[in-house]
This record gives C-alpha cells, sequence and structure tokens, in this order.
C-alpha cells in the first residue's frame, strides 16, 4: 500500500491506462533524483534561475503523484528562489523533500518493480 505518494490523479488523468501510468512512475523514478541534483547545485551555488527553473520542472510531478507536503516545500523553493533568499533558509526544505521523493521511489519501486 502506497504511503509515500498517491496515484488517483495519475488514474484519474489516464482514464486509467496501465502504460500511462508507468511512463509516468518511470519519468519520477528516472528523471526526478536528476532534477533533485539540479536543485540542490544551485542552492550551493546561489544559482537561483538554475534551482527555480528545476523546481518548477518537479512540481507538477509531485502534485500529480500526491506528495502533498513536498508539493507545499517546492513551492517555499520557488519562492526562495525568487528572492534570491540565503541559503541556510532553504536547506532544510530541500533535505525534506529529498527525503520525501527518496521514500516514494524505494517504495514506488517495490510496488511496481521498476
Amino acid at each position: 500500500m502506497a504511503l509515500n505518494y498517491n496515484l488517483s490523479k495519475v488514474y484519474a488523468l489516464s482514464d486509467n491506462d496501465p502504460e500511462f501510468v508507468m511512463q509516468i512512475i518511470s519519468l519520477f523514478v528516472t528523471e526526478v533524483p536528476q532534477d533533485l541534483k539540479q536543485i540542490d547545485l544551485g542552492i550551493k551555488n546561489k544559482d537561483h534561475k538554475l534551482a527555480y527553473s528545476y523546481a518548477h520542472k518537479i512540481k507538477p510531478t509531485l502534485d500529480l503523484l500526491g506528495m502533498t507536503m513536498a508539493y507545499e516545500e517546492i513551492l517555499q523553493v520557488e519562492a526562495w528562489t525568487k528572492v534570491e533568499g540565503k541559503k541556510k533558509e532553504i536547506e532544510a526544505t530541500f533535505e525534506s523533500i529529498q527525503q520525501q521523493v527518496d521514500k516514494a521511489i524505494k517504495e514506488i519501486k517495490k510496488d511496481f518493480e521498476v
């Protein structure tokens, strides 16, 4: 049973098409970790534009997978990039997103053998 993600929006969007659901899951598992590395790089190097572009890219995916807390936190990252905040302000938020995504990926891999 999914604890760290929820596929109800994905199933609704796809009219319960299992192939579409697997495509979304595969993209999440392969692309989001890479995107998070770019956000981390942007935060560490105070490259607000880099962090924003990747935060903006993964935002719909977090919403689609029912990761409400991570979605709310990615909005905070976006807001931080716009005001060009200091690193310390956003590091804990980013760490939380990273942990939630890691948990969801482990669970998805177990649930779907991806």
